[in-house]
């Protein structure tokens, strides 16, 4: 990943992470990594357990950062998810995949959340 293009990245997690607290998120873990794949943000919204994709872009030339999560990412990230509520006995517990979309306008960033951003096929596995 570029230099830019990282530092681009860790903006657009800082201020997802500030936007989901501000609207009563609590954050419990970010930048969560398994050899399986890798979570931006854990998080609750109330009771749920979140997992939050953020994606940040300088503009939408290439499209919105959301249509940016594929089905490869989509199923990575449930691979985390699962070890994460795996480890932590969580798996009683409701949850779901959110996207936060950081678009960077006029040097402000735009924010916008996608609650159940996507699900999986009822046959998912690790």
């Amino acid at each position: 990943m570029l230099k830019n293009n990282l530092v681009l990245a860790r903006y657009g997690e800082n201020e997802a992470a500030a936007y989901l607290k501000a609207n009563g998120y609590r954050i419990l873990e970010r930048n969560f990594r398994t050899p399986l794949g890798e979570i931006d943000i854990i998080a609750l919204d109330k009771s749920v357990v979140c997992f939050v994709e953020v994606k940040a872009r300088s503009s939408e030339d290439f499209g919105s950062p959301k249509e940016a999560v594929s089905s490869f990412k989509q199923r990575q990230i449930a691979k985390a998810a699962l070890v994460f509520l795996k480890d932590r006995k969580l798996l009683d517990r409701s949850s779901r995949f959110d996207v936060v979309s950081v678009i960077m306008r006029g040097g402000k960033p735009e924010i916008e959340l996608i609650k159940d951003a996507f699900e999986l096929d009822h046959d998912f596995s690790l």
